[in-house]
């Protein structure tokens, strides 16, 4: 972002760090340690953390004294539990995250169902609870209790909305979890969550401003402004942030394979660098009747079906790697699609703009796709890590030094468009109807694909 605001040089910086479900933005990997275990190392991810602080310091040429504030976005899904009477001795030695797993298709992902799990699993969870002396949080509240050195055991609204023990509609309720609900009263959480840092980076600001993040997943939130949105269909009420005495509101709907499913076909080696998957898709008129179901951690809103499987249906001696590249890329943009009518169809908000980023961003076949199936622009930044850049945003804020929202979207660089086909000026349109029949076989098989496994 620079040093020079308004032709003078300010020689004082924003740190942001981006701590990721995969990766710390410069990384720190999880640990598969077993088939259907997804864990994070707390030690490591605090390592991490710092190591990446100190290197992104050096790298920039400038001095830790320089740094007025510190912006962290951070995963909202994981959690972990440590003694407060011994320097945050782990209590788990692993962040506990079941999306993923096979108990994730039997349990909302919602933290409070895990810390549930861990307090039933967990004896040294259970007896320090007991006694009063187990601290539990999410990544943020970890890191803050480590940055301060036990002083501050806190999280942001951002996050705690996200954990299923915070009233979204009540700001201020949160704080002690009903004792009934686990057995015993557990201090929770007493920074802002990554999605929502996303939406700050890309300036959404307004009303009905839109942001897609496609990375691991797909999330979709929407600016509902000062209220929140109450869903029938599994959008899930966020703070999105909140400034001063000004709580600004998100609804949000996710896909939880996005990334997972690109990954998955580089590992049956249908390609070999990601970045050939748009041109594959483009070399073949249509997937020739395939159909991909990405499900391999169920199926999120509208359809909300924890015991949904992922499939490939439609297979002939005809069907090449192209064609299921072709058919996982569509699955992608239909999943976009289904969110995107939902959100319409269940806020009746106006979307004024809609901004697109993270890593599956950058293939242009499901850009123009979603672009063609939503009959509108969507936009997207060169700068594909929004989550950081949001972080950052809100740090500088806070310190003054931006002054204004105004100001931020001032500092964005222009984007790459994509319209929908026919439609020049990206002006709302109908979605392309080329793809009607398509998008009806896929949802043939999504159907067959539901329920698929046992409670």
């Amino acid at each position: 972002m620079g040093s020079h605001r308004n032709g003078f040089n300010k020689e004082s910086f924003i740190l942001s760090v981006d701590v990721g479900t995969t990766s710390i933005r410069c990384h720190v990997v999880p640990l598969y340690p077993e088939v259907g275990h997804v864990e994070m190392d707390p030690e490591a991810i605090w390592e991490g953390f710092i190591t990446v602080v100190k290197g992104a310091v050096q790298d920039a040429g400038v001095h830790m004294r320089q740094i007025e504030a510190l912006g962290i976005s951070t995963q909202r899904g994981t959690f972990t539990t440590w003694d407060r009477r011994d320097e945050g001795a782990l209590l788990l030695h692993q962040t506990e995250t079941v999306a993923g797993s096979k108990s994730s298709r039997l349990l909302p992902q919602h933290v409070t169902f895990r810390l549930v799990w861990a307090l039933t699993h967990y004896k040294q969870v259970r007896q320090a609870a007991t006694k009063g002396n187990c601290c539990f949080g999410t990544i943020d509240t970890w890191l803050l209790f480590k940055l301060t050195k036990g002083q501050v055991h806190a999280t942001d609204y951002s996050n705690a909305s996200a954990t299923g023990m915070f009233d979204a509609f009540q700001v201020y309720d949160f704080g002690y979890t009903d004792p009934s609900i686990f057995g015993l009263p557990i201090p929770i959480m007493s920074v802002i969550a990554d999605q929502q840092a996303a939406m700050f980076g890309e300036c959404c600001f307004d009303v009905g401003d839109v942001k897609i993040t496609m990375g691991t997943g797909t999330f979709m939130d929407i600016n509902t402004g000062n209220k929140p949105h109450t869903s029938s269909a599994g959008l899930y009420p966020l703070v999105g942030w909140k400034i001063g005495s000004e709580v600004v509101y998100l609804a949000e709907g996710n896909a939880a394979d996005t990334g997972t499913a690109i990954k998955w076909a580089q590992e049956l080696e249908l390609f070999s660098d990601v970045q050939e998957t748009s041109d594959m898709a483009y070399s073949v008129s249509d997937s020739d009747g395939v159909c991909f179901v990405p499900s391999f951690n169920g199926l999120q809103a509208p359809l909300n079906d924890p015991k949904a499987c992922a499939s490939l249906m439609g297979l002939k001696p005809s069907t090449t790697k192209s064609h299921l590249v072709r058919a996982i890329l569509e699955s992608v943009a239909f999943r976009n699609k289904q969110l995107y009518d939902t959100t319409l169809r269940e806020t009746h908000i106006p979307i004024t703009k809609i901004r697109v980023d993270g890593g599956v961003s950058s293939n242009n076949f499901v850009m123009q796709l979603t672009a063609d199936l939503f009959g509108r622009k969507v936009s997207r930044p060169h700068h594909y890590e929004m989550s950081c850049l949001g972080a950052a945003f809100v740090a500088g804020l806070g310190v003054g030094y931006w002054r204004s929202r105004e100001e931020l979207k001032k500092l964005q660089r222009a984007d790459d468009a994509f319209l929908p086909k026919g439609v020049p000026n990206g002006s709302a349109s109908s979605p392309s109807r080329e793809y009607i029949p398509v998008i009806q076989s896929w949802e043939k098989a999504l159907r067959r694909s539901m329920n698929w496994y046992k409670p």
